[in-house]
């Protein structure tokens, strides 16, 4: 198995659970925008701990990025993770992915699901436009929404907050098959979803009850 030992270059906090941690980038390393790969912490007794994270820069950038969701109620690898400073390393493992750019289409998200369409977007905005992509972005309040500056600079009004705990008094809003079929149509346009299993098993069996062709469906295998 391929490996990749990193230096942390920098680590900070996007919101008050999600961590951007930028590294070296290895010698001729690749990847499609959208792709992961598996992480574990270049420790004693973590080594052979891994967990998988989606790159989110740019891949002619001559560092990685990646934008990792801290659980620190766990005694797992993201807690260790969010104790990590720079200097210290990681180990990169093999490059997969089945989430990457086919066209034009709605991407939808949830929570931390965000991260393989960080890189698309990112990549699209320099080599093209975003006009016809739209993101369905799910989160539980206001301040869990990851990069919610950057999106919306990039999207403009096709970047759509859905938040499932509002303020008090406010409407709680799910993505659900209504809303789902105000984005659905005729045309040639993909459907790219990522989250939770759960919430990419009931994003994608939406999809097809609204009679979508299961090609159009991108999702990770």
């Amino acid at each position: 198995m391929e490996k990749h030992t990193v230096k942390i270059l920098s680590a900070n906090y996007l919101t008050h659970n999600v961590r951007h941690f930028v590294v070296e980038k290895p010698e001729n390393f690749t990847y499609v925008p959208g792709q992961a790969t598996d992480v574990s912490i270049n420790k004693p007794g973590q080594a052979e701990e891994l967990r998988p994270f989606t790159f989110t820069s740019l891949t002619d950038a001559d560092y990685l990025e990646f934008v990792i969701k801290i659980y620190k109620d766990h005694d797992g690898v993201t807690a260790k993770l969010g104790d990590l400073k720079p200097g210290e390393e990681l180990i990169l493992h093999e490059v997969f992915g089945t989430i990457n750019y086919k066209g034009p289409g709605i991407f939808i998200a949830g929570g931390a699901g965000i991260t393989p369409f960080l890189a698309i977007f990112r990549s699209i905005q320099k080599t093209g436009d975003l006009n016809k992509c739209t993101l369905l972005f799910a989160n539980h309040t206001e301040n869990d929404i990851i990069l919610k500056d950057e999106l919306k600079a990039m999207l403009h009004d096709r970047f759509i907050n859905i938040l499932s705990d509002s303020k008090p008094g406010g409407h709680k809003k799910y993505i659900n098959k209504e809303l789902l079929a105000q984005f659905t149509g005729a045309d040639d346009r993909y459907y790219y979803v990522c989250g939770p299993d759960k919430f990419t098993a009931d994003i994608v069996n939406m999809l097809k009850e609204l009679r979508l062709d299961e090609d159009k469906i991108v999702i990770e295998q």
